[in-house]
């Protein structure tokens, strides 16, 4: 069985840890000054070596070559996933005080030592406080901050870095060189993009990537990166700046659209969004707004339709700062006309007003239906199904399930349904979906529908005998 990438590359010394020279060098300084803690505490994101660090620590302390393959009796490493009660905690302190079997120290390395109860923190708090000379406790956490005070105080802390995109780089070409794997330049820097930091997943995207090209024949490309990943094509992202910029709100919708329909999740282009801004804010601070407003969308529990408004309300809005500049920044002219020629230009160059949107009619809901039955077809076959209220600027439409809301709430549903509004002579309605049928106007039917689970109104009109 052929062994995993990351593994196979795994750091088998301090010197060869990438990225985290600044905790590497002290702790190099002190095994050669035999100065040691008897407490660690390793904390970061995760896949930036912690565990590579806390192995090759334990390994040189007791001056015992490291090997991942060897097992040695006296280096202990506990789960605190799956040992996190205090009575797992209670039998490492019986544990620790039997003395090394060969090495000169016993060395527990704790990993995602935050999973700890609170029982069982207190329980180790004495022991990692006052340990007994031969023991020596080399925490590992990705959540430091779950860490009670009072076991950060007692640790020597360090603090690992995500590894930068450059770092990243030139790591998986050395791996890719290795292996003989054929990838492009801007691969590369897409898959140390996609790792948000992580080295252990950076080196396990290339290790899935390489087996999509067999014998080396091909090449991985940024394409077959994006397909493998789900992602939105990079020519994408970058043409929806372009029309927040260019203020075309219609390009923006058929561009996210046609994303969509290529089944591309929402999420993504949020995240693909706010990397490529990141990137250009320097030279374009005018996407701060932007940016602020798509960190916000990925709270959203309809991400693709928060991402509809978020751009289209900013393609929509000229940045007063930016026409403030622009005006600042246009060359000075010389004017040699006399006063009524003035005039008279200033007359010829006055801007035509904008026409006005048209004045909207009320909501005829019959209208409404009638022309989605003669339009479209998919639209009319929920939308006759549901009921709904008008107050105010606000349509809420009762969809009689969640199947129909979710329908409705689709981007391209919601698209066309404000086009039939508008093509009957609505506009500017804010719609709400509701999954459940349209609760009774009497407050006592009402009252009695919430007793029963719901339920829909019926007129029912009585004659005279």
């Amino acid at each position: 069985m052929a062994r995993a990438l990351y593994r196979k590359y795994r750091s088998k010394s301090l010197d060869e840890i990438i990225g985290q020279k600044h905790i590497t060098d002290i702790l190099s300084q002190a095994l050669a000054r035999g100065r040691l803690s008897h407490a660690y505490l390793l904390s970061g994101p995760r896949g930036v070596g912690k565990t590579s660090v806390a192995r090759i620590l334990a390994h040189e302390i007791n001056g015992i070559e490291y090997n991942e393959n060897t097992v040695n009796l006296d280096i202990i490493e506990i789960d605190a996933a799956s040992n996190n009660g205090v009575e797992d905690v209670r039998e490492l302190r019986e544990k620790v005080q039997i003395a090394p079997f060969s090495a000169k120290k016993k060395i527990y390395i704790i990993d995602e030592v935050h999973m700890l109860s609170k029982a069982a923190f207190n329980a180790l708090l004495k022991t990692i406080e006052e340990p007994p000379e031969h023991v020596v406790f080399i925490l590992a956490t990705t959540n430091a901050e779950k860490l009670p005070a009072t076991i950060i105080s007692r640790v020597q802390r360090f603090s690992f870095r995500p590894i930068s995109i450059e770092d990243a780089i030139e790591h998986l070409e050395y791996i890719a060189k290795k292996e003989k794997i054929k990838i492009s330049k801007d691969a590369l820097k897409l898959i140390a993009k996609r790792s948000d930091g992580s080295f252990r997943d950076s080196i396990s995207l290339l290790d899935q990537l390489s087996s999509l090209v067999k014998n080396g024949d091909k090449e991985i490309t940024v394409k077959l990166i994006e397909d493998l990943l789900g992602l939105a094509p990079t020519e994408l992202i970058d043409q929806l700046l372009e029309s927040v910029e260019q203020h075309d709100v219609d390009k923006l919708i058929k561009l996210l659209n046609r994303s969509y329909d290529d089944g591309i999740d929402g999420t993504i282009i949020i995240n693909q969004l706010t990397g490529r801004i990141r990137e250009r804010i320097a030279s374009q601070p005018e996407f701060l707004p932007l940016l602020d407003s798509l960190i916000d969308a990925t709270k959203s529990p309809q991400p693709q339709l928060k991402l509809i408004s978020v751009l289209g309300m900013a393609a929509s809005t000229t940045p007063k700062a930016h026409s403030k500049t622009a005006a600042l920044a246009a060359p000075t002219h010389e004017i040699s006309m006399a006063i009524p020629e003035l005039e008279e230009q200033a007359t010829k160059d006055k801007p035509h007003k904008p026409k006005k949107q048209p004045k909207s009619e009320k909501l005829d809901w019959d209208k409404l239906i009638e022309y989605t039955r003669q339009n479209h077809v998919a639209l009319f076959s929920v939308l006759s199904k549901c009921g709904y209220d008008l107050s105010g600027n606000d349509l809420t439409i009762y969809t009689n399930n969640k199947f129909y809301k979710k329908k409705l709430d689709d981007t391209r549903y919601t698209s066309l349904l404000h086009e039939c509004l508008q093509q009957t002579g609505v506009f500017g309605l804010d719609i709400h979906t509701i999954p459940t049928s349209v609760p009774p106007k009497d407050s006592q039917a009402a009252a009695v529908a919430a007793i029963m689970g719901g339920g829909v109104e019926v007129s029912v009109e009585t004659s005279q005998l």
